[in-house]
């Protein structure tokens, strides 16, 4: 279900003349036990010119799902050496309505979100702020992805947050 929003509106310099930003895709999912409890997050990082991945993935002992998915995000992020044009495919909509639609609007009202009862702090600020500051050095394009619908690298890292947080539950190492 490809996404017609335009591309994340970005703050970054433009490459020197004649140089392209190099280009990335991002796959990403989060994972919880319980909400809150134990967590996990994973991403696989392609480079379709050479071929190149980078998997990783990472648990908490007590977490949110929604924290999850946006850990996976920024770990994804911050794997990368430098500026990039990145697609992001995540089937998380708490991650693409935040990019696409709440970001600007809670800078906009000081880290705040509107509510009936007037504004209140946003949820995961840290979280968001940290993606902010990644997103001044990266040009991103969110693709939304049906969770469990046979995506092969969506399925993949589902499978890997859910075994970060089971290996971090047997006592393993939380990350990989």
């Amino acid at each position: 279900m490809p996404d017609s929003s335009p591309p994340l509106q970005n703050t970054s310099p433009e490459p020197p003349r004649g140089r392209k930003l190099p280009r990335v895709v991002l796959f990403t999912d989060g994972a919880c036990s319980g909400n809150p409890g134990p967590g996990g997050w994973a991403f696989i990082l392609r480079h379709p010119a050479s071929g190149r991945e980078l998997v990783r993935s990472g648990a908490e002992p007590r977490t949110t799902n929604n924290r999850m998915e946006l850990l996976a995000v920024i770990r994804g992020l911050e794997a990368l050496q430098r500026p990039s044009e990145v697609e992001l495919v995540t089937d998380s909509s708490y991650v693409g309505q935040g990019l696409t639609q709440w970001l600007p609007r809670w800078k906009r009202d000081g880290w705040r979100r509107r509510t009936s009862s007037g504004l209140k702090p946003v949820k995961n600020e840290d979280l968001w702020r940290r993606l902010d500051q990644l997103l001044q050095i990266h040009r991103l394009r969110y693709t939304p992805v049906r969770g469990h619908s046979g995506h092969a690298e969506n399925e993949r890292c589902d499978r890997l947050a859910v075994e970060a947080y089971q290996r971090l539950l047997e006592g393993s190492s939380g990350d990989e």
